[in-house]
């Protein structure tokens, strides 16, 4: 992916000045008014909104992973700091004011409208420009489906959020009061319907990592099924359409997040990512391993990750309910669990071996961590810095997201060959029906660490049972619970608007149970 392309804005407020004084522009700075002139700057623009995904990616693990039952977080007593507010979502005691900084799980809100802010000024100037129409037809099939993606993002965590569909020129167009779900889940799809056309179908794999019909009507589908009144049938023709473009699983289910087949014929769209010095890298298997004195034996370098909170180790970590509810001779469980083993000190391990999670039993005395092992792939150069990109569709999920359509429709027998696919990639036996349940339980287990289950969950209606069958869990486990932990609540499934934007904003309100 480019770097990112900045445009900066100053406004003059001296009332002193001559009036051609302010409306001049610092010749050594980007404005609005003289950086959209070509597809060349309009690209580089628009590569600068795809980079807001790494936020979503990123403040997923906390707040769609670490806060369903698929994973949990490794408390380290000496180690608190900011990691508190950030602990705070994986157990249900997050407020309006968790987790202000500028990088934390509490700025997913702001990330996602500066992506849509980016997107905005995009399709403004793009109307004002003199670009061929199919220049215009890229841009804006491209720009409008990351404004959906953004608002997905928002309506889904947030619920009713304002609607900003223009680039903000003043302070009115600046502040606006809360839409509706209904109407944040209409613009969605009324961006996405616009973009589909203008998008191109994948032919060629590896494919580029931008947008494409098949990432829109994938987003497409999981809108229909998100929003207040479902519209299974169109979501179900969109899921078919998908069926009929050039995705394919691939054979072996580890590979899929191998860095050398990124963007493969089973990837629908991901978040991109690249090793390097210029800032493009990734960093979850960082996160994800125990801190450790020395990562070499997990990483390749003989470094270790025992500090600096968020950017520390032990995050992410998958709880003893989810290994256990793997089937018997479920291949996702290796590829996608690891367990090191070591000397702990301090609450810093030191690694003495890394093993499989399958008939894992602990020796006597040993100290053992799960990890996520689907983004590790050493060795790697330089610390925090990996290749691994994010996945946020894949062909694997777009056929269960289908059996899940159909199940909804009373089609059962229409979605268990989809559902079957999937298993038999898996290794696993075909089932003789498909479920609400057990489309959900496959999902769980083909999409695991991937960000999906927390919204899977509520999608389904099982948020609230399943998270407090959780907290149950850990609370037994886990002394250092405060009672007040895991009270699962139906306010609970949506997060809090940041105190920070209802500061900013008086038209704001705050969502009920904060």
């Amino acid at each position: 992916m480019k770097k990112t392309i900045y445009t900066t804005f100053l406004i003059l407020a001296l009332a002193s000045c001559k009036k051609d004084t302010l409306n001049l522009v610092p010749q050594t700075q980007l404005s609005s008014g003289s950086f959209y002139k070509d597809a060349v700057q309009f690209n580089q623009a628009l590569t600068g909104a795809y980079t807001y995904l790494r936020g979503v990616a990123t403040m997923g693990i906390y707040m769609d992973e670490m806060r369903s039952d698929n994973t949990f977080f490794t408390f380290y007593s000496a180690d608190r700091g900011t990691g508190v507010s950030t602990e705070a979502f994986a157990t249900f005691i997050d407020n309006s004011t968790t987790s202000q900084e500028l990088n934390s799980p509490g700025n997913r809100y702001g990330n996602a409208y500066s992506g849509i802010a980016a997107v905005n000024t995009i399709l403004t100037q793009l109307q004002k420009s003199s670009l061929t129409q199919e220049e215009k037809e890229q841009i804006s099939g491209e720009a409008l489906f990351l404004r959906a993606f953004y608002y997905y993002d928002l309506v889904t965590h947030y619920g009713g959020v304002p609607l900003q569909l223009e680039q903000v020129t003043d302070v009115d167009g600046a502040f606006l009061p809360r839409s509706s779900a209904d109407q944040v889940y209409k613009q969605i799809i009324t961006d996405l319907t616009a973009a589909i056309p203008d998008l191109p179908i994948a032919k060629t794999f590896p494919q580029s990592g931008r947008a494409t019909q098949g990432a829109a009507k994938m987003l497409l589908a999981y809108a229909y099924m998100s929003e207040p009144n479902r519209e299974y049938p169109k979501a179900e023709a969109a899921l078919i359409d998908i069926t009929k473009m050039n995705y394919s699983l691939l054979p072996d289910y580890a590979s899929v997040f191998d860095p050398s087949k990124k963007n493969s014929q089973e990837s629908i769209f991901e978040v991109q990512y690249k090793m390097g010095n210029d800032g493009q890298q990734s960093d979850f298997a960082w996160r994800f391993i125990p801190k450790t004195s020395s990562a070499q034996m997990l990483i390749g370098i003989n470094v270790g990750n025992g500090g600096g909170s968020l950017r520390s180790g032990g995050w992410n970590v998958p709880t003893q309910e989810m290994v256990d509810s793997y089937e018997s001779g479920d291949k996702r469980l290796p590829a996608s669990i690891g367990v090191v083993e070591g000397t702990l000190a301090s609450e810093i391990l030191t690694p003495t071996a890394v093993k499989s999670p399958v008939g894992y039993t602990p020796a006597t005395g040993v100290t053992y961590y799960y990890f996520v092992k689907k983004y590790l792939h050493p060795p790697y150069q330089v610390e925090w810095n990996t290749d691994d990109n994010f996945p946020v569709y894949r062909y694997s999920g777009a056929l269960l997201l289908l059996a899940e359509c159909l199940v909804a429709e009373g089609k059962a027998a229409e979605a268990l060959p989809y559902l079957n696919q999937v298993r038999a990639r898996a290794g696993l036996a075909a089932l003789s029906t498909a479920t609400k349940e057990n489309v959900a339980n496959e999902m769980r287990h083909e999409l695991a660490f991937e960000n999906h289950r927390w919204t899977d969950l509520i999608r389904n209606g099982m948020a609230i049972d399943v998270l407090k069958a959780k907290g149950q869990r850990l609370k037994a486990l886990n002394g250092w619970l405060l009672p007040s932990t895991f009270d699962v609540t139906q306010d609970r499934l949506i997060y809090a608007i940041p105190f920070r934007e209802i500061q900013i904003n008086n038209q704001l309100t705050q969502n009920p149970g904060y």
